[in-house]
């Protein structure tokens, strides 16, 4: 059952805390939340204690406006939370812009960190996927029920295959509400308004983030399809850390469900070297 914590701005945040062992905090993506991550609870080794928060504005924590939806709150958030559960260190997987959030405590909370695993995000974000992003954060969708949208799903996410309709099924009622009224998103409709001016302005260098995590053990999983991470970037991150676990997930766009056998090969070497 989700628990929760109070923020230092005073924001109820909520977390879910399983198993024991080594601290796991996995950062989902962009509009979403702790439930990214139930496909890959299934495949994780023994000993891993694992804690999925859901960011401010999403899932069932606080909506404090669009002004605090940033990756530098959320990653104070991630710390915050750590220090309610008494964690001096904890490991990262990173989902988008979870994965972001990891990188960014790298170069500001290293000392934290046990290692970081990025799925299917890095440093150089792709402009195409930026704005198939920019066509649905902060809008619901067309669709009267989950059923409906659950049927439409395979169609508006390209670059995915091989993906039974079962899964479908599971990611609407993860990320939406059914209501007399159709679809409901799970998240502050703000986060649009936050995630566009993120944007704006001129592109930031964020390979100084990616270089901070030297010395922690890292990996990356990319979806063979994926639009927002290139082959050239991966190739590039591989090449300033050869030692990074890296695996692609085939017939896997933006992102990995995380529950393929190549992305549990990835993250089983991973937590493995952590250990």
């Amino acid at each position: 059952m989700p628990d929760f914590f109070t923020a230092p701005d005073g924001a109820r945040l909520d977390f879910t805390d399983e198993g024991e062992g080594l601290p796991l905090v996995a950062l989902a993506g962009l509009t979403r939340n702790g439930r990214d991550f139930d496909y890959l609870v299934p495949h994780l080794p023994a000993g891993v204690r694992l804690i999925r928060p859901d960011y401010r504005g999403r899932g069932g924590s606080a909506w404090t406006g669009a002004k605090t939806y940033t990756v530098p709150q959320e990653a104070r958030d991630v710390l915050a939370l750590m220090d309610h559960l008494g964690l001096a260190r904890a490991a990262i997987l990173g989902t988008s812009r979870g994965g972001l959030i990891g990188m960014f405590l790298a170069a500001t909370a290293k000392a934290r960190l046990l290692g970081l695993c990025l799925n299917d995000v890095g440093p150089a974000i792709e402009r195409r996927g930026l704005e198939r992003i920019f066509d649905y954060v902060g809008r619901t969708p067309r669709a009267r029920s989950w059923d409906e949208l659950a049927e439409k799903l395979p169609a508006l996410m390209p670059g995915f295959a091989n993906v039974p309709a079962s899964r479908w099924r599971e990611e609407v009622r993860h990320h939406y509400l059914e209501t007399p009224d159709g679809l409901a998103l799970r998240y502050d409709p703000a986060l649009r308004e936050a995630f566009l001016d993120a944007f704006k302005g001129p592109e930031a260098d964020l390979w100084p983030l990616f270089d901070a995590c030297a010395g922690l053990p890292l990996a990356l999983i990319r979806g063979a399809n994926s639009d927002l991470l290139s082959p050239a970037s991966a190739a590039e991150m591989r090449r300033r850390r050869p030692d990074m676990i890296f695996a692609e997930v085939p017939d896997r766009a933006h992102v990995p469900f995380l529950d393929e056998p190549e992305a549990v090969a990835v993250i089983s070497a991973w937590i493995g070297r952590l250990a």
